[in-house]
């Protein structure tokens, strides 16, 4: 187990090969040669504007927009192909589309500020050209690399822009010509060129690069290593190796899939081997592979774009993320460590678990540039200067390394395997960068924030006619139904939309109508982004419990209805904070009785749900206490010691029968 080893190479194809891209090309030898270099140069030049360069805002971000896009059309063919066919020639479509990528993105950042700034709101002939192009480039290369969903979306934004004057009720607005609209997208910061983009391109692009250099040097391989010792002798090791490890992994990595197939590729045969049912093993890897998006100290792309939008510090961020994290896996513990034991499944052998003092001496070096990293954003220093400075660390430790050494040739590996993982989601970004133009230019974030609020309130209205002695109140069913209603949308959507984009396009809607609930913006903003992630092992299409089945060779539908079962915990978390903040650290007005109150609560509840789940508590619990413990489960998802109380009385019958012999 310990020699276990994977090269950022090996993870991009077990990626490719896990993740549903059917129209990813094997191209020959010379375009190959020249999409690696370009890639390299894609990395050093980021890996410079963002340490060293002094580079204008728009030009930067063109220049990521010219790379990320145009790359799209080397790497993604226009449909679905064989993915046994060997090599592809570059049709000359595609080399005119990446021609005319580089020309359009840069066209405007390469005009001097003083010619740009006249033509904000009065663009020329050519400018409206060169927006109309660029749009459909960046809308064709998002379809060609994540699939038709997100354009699909754009492209509905785009006519509710244009036809403004024809929507009924609240959607109604004076609409804008498409001069205008171009205008606003392309020339103006609201747009292509906007926060998203400029997010991935300072940020997101040097964490994505520092996580695989990390993972070459041996990081990757430490963490599972670790999780080996602490947790593989018990009963079901090798699943509880798999949470620990992916929460480990989850700190240097925010893709659920890369995490899934790093981790996945040794835990699923090995939980496999004790006796664990394939589903159950690929939604075990799954689900906990999926918190490496909301595990600090990286999270996932949104997460900087969080930054930017609620104006505060990377450590606010990361400090509010990380009980949320906790309590995600420590209710997938609970179940598998119930699983375990209902199957009376054994942990590995002494033999099949490395030596802790032998891994730390091949392997604690490469922990320093993690610490970097941390220590630089715990100081409050910004997120690319500590990446930049994380990413050297990793290059210089990986040089000097007696094991997993960094040779030249793997250093330019992984700058080109760096600067590929962030194709698909940059191309979803610019894209995303139109609808968020759409929704400045039009107000509808408020408008269907006002249309969510109505909405929630008829419902509540029409419960609270049920509700004895006024329990409620029409100010909480209209909260909890706006809070279900978001939560169900961010499901839907993320089940054919990145995490990222999820959350750029749901809190529009959602921070606006959470607002006037009186709800905090950070606690809004992180409740939509945590039910983006979820999204990644929901079924009909969760990414990575169909990364995970393809490992084990189980069913993918049945592999995700399982992980999402295992993942409930992570649904019902974003409720417990909205309704106490302080469990996110960071919230304002934070208490630390109420802190202490709501975790343990949380905890509690989360344990009872699991023992609901897999039907095994000190021995097999029957269906009817199943369903009785499910529903007394929620007494302490919902904060307060009133309803804790009267949870931990209902708990006592079932507890004294499972004692009694």
């Amino acid at each position: 187990m310990s020699e276990f080893n994977i090269s950022p190479k090996k993870v991009s194809e077990l990626v490719e090969k896990y993740e549903v891209k059917t129209n990813e090309r094997k191209l020959k030898k010379f375009i190959k040669t020249f999409a690696f270099y370009a890639l390299v140069l894609m990395s050093v030049y980021h890996f410079y504007a963002s340490g060293f360069g002094t580079i204008r805002d728009i030009l930067h971000r063109g220049i990521h927009i010219s790379f990320v896009v145009s790359l799209v059309f080397i790497f993604y063919s226009w449909k679905k192909i064989d993915k046994d066919t060997k090599d592809f020639e570059l049709p000359y479509l595609d080399i005119i589309f990446f021609i005319l990528t580089i020309i359009t993105a840069l066209y405007l950042p390469l005009l001097p500020p003083e010619i740009l700034a006249p033509r904000v709101g009065n663009p020329t002939n050519m400018e409206i050209f060169m927006g109309s192009i660029l749009i459909v480039l960046t809308l064709e290369a998002a379809r060609r690399s994540i699939g038709f969903t997100l354009p699909l979306i754009c492209l509905l934004f785009i006519l509710f822009a244009i036809f403004g004057p024809y929507f009924p009720g609240a959607l109604k607005h004076g609409g804008a010509s498409w001069v205008g609209f171009v205008n606003h997208i392309y020339i103006t910061n609201q747009g292509i060129y906007g926060i998203a983009v400029g997010v991935m391109a300072q940020y997101v692009f040097l964490f994505i690069l520092f996580g695989v250099i990390a993972t070459r040097i041996g990081l990757g391989q430490l963490f599972i290593d670790i999780a080996m010792v602490i947790a593989g002798k018990y009963s079901g090791g090798p699943a509880k190796v798999a949470i620990f490890s992916s929460a480990f992994l989850g700190t240097i990595s925010g893709s659920s899939i890369a995490n899934t197939v790093t981790t996945g590729s040794l835990t699923i045969p090995a939980m496999k081997k004790v006796g664990y049912p394939p589903h159950f093993s690929g939604a075990v890897e799954a689900t906990a592979s999926t918190g490496g998006q909301i595990t600090p100290p990286i999270l996932g792309a949104a997460a900087f774009i969080m930054v930017e939008y609620l104006e505060v510090p990377l450590r606010d961020i990361l400090a509010a993320a990380l009980i949320p994290a906790l309590l995600h896996y420590f209710g997938i513990f609970i179940m598998v460590h119930l699983e375990a034991k209902k199957l009376g499944l054994r942990g590995l052998s002494e033999n099949e678990v490395p030596k802790f003092l032998s891994i730390i001496k091949d392997n604690w070096l490469s922990l320093a540039p993690l610490i970097l990293l941390v220590y630089l954003i715990l100081i409050g220093r910004t997120p690319d200067y500590a990446a930049v400075n994380a990413i050297i660390a990793c290059v210089v430790i990986g040089f000097i390394k007696r094991t997993n050494r960094l040779t030249f040739k793997d250093l330019l590996e992984c700058l080109s395997v760096g600067a590929k993982n962030t194709l698909a989601v940059g191309a979803a970004a610019a894209s995303i960068g139109i609808i968020v133009g759409v929704v400045t230019l039009t107000g509808v974030g408020f408008r269907l924030g006002y249309v969510v609020i109505q909405t929630a309130g008829d419902i509540g209205s029409f419960f609270l006619n049920f509700i004895p002695f006024n329990l409620f109140s029409i100010e909480d069913l209209t909260l909890f139904f706006s809070l279900l209603l978001i939560a169900i949308s961010c499901i839907f959507m993320g089940t054919g939309v990145p995490t990222t984009a999820t959350y750029i396009i749901l809190v529009a809607v959602a921070a606006p109508a959470l607002t006037q609930l009186n709800i905090e913006p950070i606690v809004s903003h992180f409740f939509v982004f945590y039910y983006g992630v979820l999204a990644d092992i929901t079924p009909p299409v969760a990414l990575a419990a169909y990364a995970a089945a393809g490992i084990a060779g189980s069913n993918p539908f049945k592999t995700g209805n399982t992980a999402f079962r295992l993942g409930i915990a992570k649904a019902l978390v974003p409720f417990v904070f909205v309704y106490s903040p302080s469990l996110l650290l960071v919230a304002q007005g934070f208490d630390l009785y109420i802190f202490f109150e709501t975790l343990i609560s949380a905890m509690i509840g989360i344990g009872l749900i699991g023992i609901s789940f897999a039907g095994y508590w000190l021995k097999i619990v029957p269906l009817f206490h199943r369903w009785y413990l499910g529903i007394v489960s929620l007494l302490f998802i919902a904060p307060g010691i009133q309803s804790s109380m009267i949870g931990f009385f209902l708990v006592l019958p079932v507890l004294f029968i499972q004692i009694k012999k």
